[in-house]
């Protein structure tokens, strides 16, 4: 399958699987779940859903609740989308920002000197 087709069913499946979990699912637990990216294999067999939480404590209990969920949404999904086969849903708790916020710390505690023996400004 070409690949532009997957990243046009990987958006598709965001935008759903975003307003079925904001408008149809019935779970407070569920407020806090942000969807940043969905990552289809490509026999469309499985997908990965990346989530992150509003507040960072709460991960277990959004994560659980996604998971409860994954069947009705692929069933609503089936229903709504017009694919062959609608992939097996798995969550999977975004790291990056985490990752992208340790890096930053780690540069800003770097400490580098002014000049360099030999790049000194030479525009005398």
């Amino acid at each position: 399958m070409p690949a532009f087709r997957i990243e046009r069913i990987n958006r598709e499946l965001l935008r759903e699987i975003s307003d079925l979990i904001r408008i149809r699912i019935k779970d407070d637990s569920l407020i806090e779940a942000v969807l940043s990216e969905v990552s289809c294999s490509r026999d469309l067999s499985h997908a990965k859903v990346y989530f992150r939480t509003l507040t960072p404590g709460k991960r277990e209990v959004v994560e659980t609740a996604l998971n409860r969920s994954a069947g009705v949404l692929r069933s609503m999904l089936g229903k709504r989308m017009h694919l062959r086969q609608v992939p097996e849903l798995h969550f999977v708790y975004d790291t990056t920002e985490d990752r992208a916020r340790t890096i930053d710390e780690i540069l800003d505690n770097l400490e580098i000197p002014d000049a360099v023996e030999g790049t000194e400004d030479r525009s005398n």
